[in-house]
């Protein structure tokens, strides 16, 4: 695995929070973030950005782009906030299918709720959820260490 997109609407609030985590915890991956309806140009929304740097999470300076199929080509796995970024995707570029799944995978597999307009609290609940659906991708992604 050597490249990770993570994918929710607006690529102002969730993908760039999971994609900051994800690049800090996995440092020989590519690690980048996309929106199905993004905020083009946009940086990260300040709330979520508050809430992930008042946690330790480094959040680099963001452009929101919005995912096409030829983005997503780029990348090995494309997680997803909610099913319905999946199908989304998969209506776009039907061959990325197979390389399509949620953040959530491996932390009950459920929709990671969109905070964006919503209270600093909200955030800080959605921000938990991404961190620990993250926690179970890094702990797959990263090398075993041979004993």
């Amino acid at each position: 695995m050597k490249s990770v997109l993570t994918v929710c609407v607006g690529n102002i609030c969730r993908s760039p929070i999971a994609e900051a985590i994800l690049s800090a915890d996995l440092t020989d991956i590519t690690v980048a973030s996309a929106g199905i309806a993004a905020v083009v140009g946009s940086d990260v929304d300040p709330t979520a950005r508050a809430v992930a740097e008042a946690a330790g999470v480094v959040v680099k300076d963001h452009v929101a782009r919005q995912f096409t199929r030829e983005i997503g080509e780029q990348y090995d796995l494309i997680l997803v906030l909610e099913a319905g970024h999946k199908r989304e995707i998969e209506r776009i570029a039907p061959e990325l299918s197979g390389r399509v799944m949620r953040l959530s995978r491996w932390a009950g597999d459920t929709d990671i709720p969109d905070p964006y307009r919503k209270s600093r609290e909200f955030h800080e609940h959605v921000f938990a959820l991404i961190q620990e659906a993250t926690t179970g991708w890094v702990s797959r992604l990263l090398p075993k260490k041979s004993e």
